[in-house]
């Protein structure tokens, strides 16, 4: 068991959280079901899911069309993506968050996500988290390109708490983009590698590794 002295808990949302694999699925089944006067819906559900476990990103509608013979005069991406940002996702929290957060409840916990603001908070919301942040960021509110790992959120957050930089622990997944800022000031770094999440990259430098690792959130609790 690890003890954390840090005063303000900050959280990331997918992956940290639940698993954004879920999301996918439900996000793909109402794409599907959009579309099931062109196709069958679970069919292209599938491949979408399938797509995405193989480590597509970007391109996964385009190519799920192509599989179920769509052509593309027939195909409006931007609404598919509109439909799957703003549908309202079957998604649970973890089974360690809950008594994580109970744990830490004395302290002050925050909240840094990157993505559209709206389908960020549809999230919070539908786990039951809507309020359960003393600081809640979602990068997305912001115009222009504010999302990890730019710095904005974690001072601004840094700021909020009144708290010393030491005093500040992020719990992430991505190590891709998550702990570079939090490191550079000064930040405890703590990534989570949940079986079955999404992003699975080595950190890209040193600077973006994180000083702890843990596969849940039961190996933490106050210090």
């Amino acid at each position: 068991m690890i003890e954390l002295t840090a005063r303000t808990v900050v959280l990331d949302l997918d992956d940290t959280l639940y698993l954004e694999r879920d999301f996918a699925r439900s996000g793909y089944a109402a794409v599907g079901r959009s579309l099931s006067h062109l196709l069958d819906s679970e069919r292209f559900a599938t491949v979408c899911y399938e797509l995405l476990a193989i480590g597509h990103r970007g391109d996964i509608f385009d190519r799920a069309l192509d599989y179920c013979g769509i052509a593309p005069e027939d195909r409006d991406i931007p609404e598919l993506v509109r439909i799957y940002r703003g549908h309202d996702p079957e998604i649970a929290l973890c089974d360690d968050v809950a008594g994580f957060l109970e744990r830490f409840s004395e302290r002050r916990i925050g909240l840094i996500s990157d993505g559209p603001a709206d389908m960020q908070a549809r999230k919070l919301e539908v786990l039951g988290l809507k309020d359960r942040f003393d600081h809640c960021i979602l990068t997305g509110q912001w115009e222009g390109d504010f999302g990890k790992p730019h710095p904005r959120a974690f001072a601004e957050i840094q700021e909020r708490s009144g708290h010393s930089p030491e005093e500040h622990v992020y719990i992430a997944d991505n190590a891709t983009k998550d702990f570079l800022a939090p490191n550079q000031m000064g930040w405890l770094t703590i990534q989570l590698f949940r079986p079955g999440r999404i992003h699975n990259k080595p950190p890209p430098s040193d600077e973006h590794a994180p000083r702890l690792s843990l596969t849940d959130l039961k190996g933490l609790k106050p210090a």
